[in-house]
């Protein structure tokens, strides 16, 4: 499918998170080289220290968060776009009166999570 309505996408929760949503917008069954997902994180939650095997193009849509991107923590918030290199640890902490929402694009590759001790 080339169009789809965003409001008819499943969004599922991400039991390995706190207070995160996740639809994938454009899977690896549509784009064979890439997948679109949006993600919310409501205001107070966060995703946990880990590492995945593919690089994550990110565009932040609204909201504010902290994110760890290696030794680094950096504030972010609507309009700012996010690099994270494939094997390096991150995590996330939304925060203010908002959802946290962001779209992520990543390479149709090894994706696994690898969560921090």
């Amino acid at each position: 499918m080339h169009v789809k309505k965003i409001d008819d996408i499943e969004s599922e929760v991400l039991e390995s998170a706190n207070g995160v949503s996740r639809q994938m917008l454009i899977g690896p069954e549509e784009g064979p080289n890439f997948s679109m997902r949006k993600l919310v994180i409501e205001p107070g939650g966060g995703i946990p220290a880990h590492t995945s095997g593919a690089e994550h193009e990110q565009y932040v849509l609204g909201g504010t968060a902290r994110v760890g991107i290696g030794d680094q923590v950096y504030e972010i918030a609507k309009g700012d776009v996010v690099f994270i290199p494939a094997g390096e640890p991150h995590w996330y902490e939304a925060y203010g009166e908002e959802p946290f929402e962001l779209l992520s694009v990543l390479p149709n590759k090894d994706n696994e999570m690898i969560f921090a001790e």
